[in-house]
């Protein structure tokens, strides 16, 4: 299996990194206007028919296709993931259950 990632083959080239992530970032943001609100979480979250997990496959994919096009450049996995999450944390088009406090494992420090 032959090497495509760019950050793989060229990572000295962090500028260039950064640049395309960052507009990887916005790329997820613009498409998430596209949709209607979305509920994080609910019943099950490793639900693959969930509407966010089926948004999550959809958006990879095109932005693997936007990425090659437009910067003739090969984002891995990891950045994709990262700047799919990060336009999630800056979109308000997602929703959370109003008592839905986060991760029920962890200890509420307040």
């Amino acid at each position: 299996m032959a090497i495509r990632y760019d950050l793989w083959l060229d990572p000295d080239d962090v500028k260039r990194h950064r640049t395309v992530e960052a507009d990887l970032e916005r790329y997820f943001i613009e498409r998430f206007a596209d949709f209607p609100h979305i509920r994080l979480f609910g019943d099950d979250p490793y639900d693959y028919d969930s509407p966010f997990n089926r948004l999550y496959d959809a958006l990879i994919l095109r932005a693997t296709d936007y990425c090659e096009r437009k910067w003739r450049y090969v984002p891995t996995p990891i950045q994709l993931n990262k700047a799919f999450f990060r336009g999630v944390a800056r979109s308000n088009k997602f929703l959370r259950d109003p008592d839905d406090h986060g991760d029920p494992n962890l200890t509420n420090p307040h």
